[in-house]
């Protein structure tokens, strides 16, 4: 019968990607833990990874392996974390990955103030570009802000906030476009106005989506900076080189937001979304506290 500590040791060779990696969060020599896979595969009669010297990849039968036993592993880890947690005590690893534009001070601070709380959980907090994270068995929580409908997967999906936004204009340069106007007598304009500005992108070929009455409009705007970073757009909309589209906390989080102003349109931006994706509705206990404990916090952030 296959032992139960060589599975898991399999599992967590293959979710950290290396036996350097896998052999420092278990605390065992790279030697003794090459030797326990050697073992395991003597023990099934087949290969179950390929190792060379840059890299590892997983055979089929190896696949097979890690699909069908990842999930017993973690149903053994939840029996333990209920154990522990029966004595008032939180205990393991949790890998998140969030995207770049938004490990702000507030999330720091959520995840200082849990650690705070839990002395026996470990963190780590991976940064990814891009709108969407790749899904990777690795990440226990990979978090996503969107402004539309995810794409489907085998991943879930739970929604957590939603952040209003609105387009923002340097004073400068909404009097070089708007020069006879001010703020009183300056009525609504249409999203189509948008197209005659310059923008502030997060990416190329953006399209930005307004709310109109029950449906959606997009506009694709057109700009000469394109920047991933929000605080970088807030940045170049103060400095005149456009306007841009940004929740509401970037500009609440910012002292010196005096240059810029809301530019009033008659259709608003759709609120950007803020959702979690996790592989299992089983996730493990310290994996649900933490997330339970974020959307508690997340008020932080409006």
């Amino acid at each position: 019968m296959t032992n139960i500590d060589d599975l898991r040791l399999f599992v967590i060779l293959v979710e950290e990607g290396s036996f350097t990696a896998a052999a420092n969060k278990l605390h065992m020599a790279k030697s003794k833990l090459s030797r326990r896979l050697v073992q395991l595969e003597k023990q099934l009669g087949c290969e179950l990874l390929i190792r060379t010297t840059r890299n590892q990849q997983l055979t089929e039968s190896g696949r097979l392996l890690f699909c069908e036993s990842r999930q017993h592993i973690e149903a053994l880890s939840q029996v333990e974390e209920t154990l522990a947690l029966s004595q008032n005590q939180l205990q393991g690893h949790i890998n998140i990955s969030l995207p770049l534009e938004f490990f702000n001070r507030a999330i720091s601070q959520i995840i200082a103030d849990f650690l705070q709380l839990h002395p026996k959980i470990a963190i780590t907090c991976h940064h990814y570009s891009g709108s969407l994270p790749v899904f990777d068995p690795h990440y226990d929580l990979s978090f996503v802000l969107h402004e539309q409908t995810l794409p489907a997967s085998n991943w879930i999906a739970r929604e957590l906030a939603s952040f209003p936004q609105a387009i923002y204009i340097a004073r400068q340069y909404f009097n070089q476009h708007f020069p006879s106007k001010n703020d009183t007598e300056m009525q609504a304009l249409t999203i189509e106005t948008l197209s005659a500005l310059d923008c502030v992108l997060a990416e190329h070929n953006e399209p930005w989506f307004f709310r109109q009455a029950e449906s959606e409009q997009v506009i694709y705007v057109k700009g000469r900076a394109v920047l991933s970073s929000p605080e970088m757009r807030l940045q170049a909309c103060q400095q005149g080189l456009g306007v841009c589209k940004l929740p509401e906390y970037v500009i609440n989080s910012q002292n010196q937001n005096q240059n810029i102003k809301v530019l009033n349109l008659t259709s608003p931006p759709v609120a950007q979304r803020l959702s979690v994706l996790y592989q299992s509705r089983s996730i493990a206990m310290k994996t649900r506290s933490f997330l339970d404990f974020f959307q508690s916090r997340i008020g932080q952030l409006l």
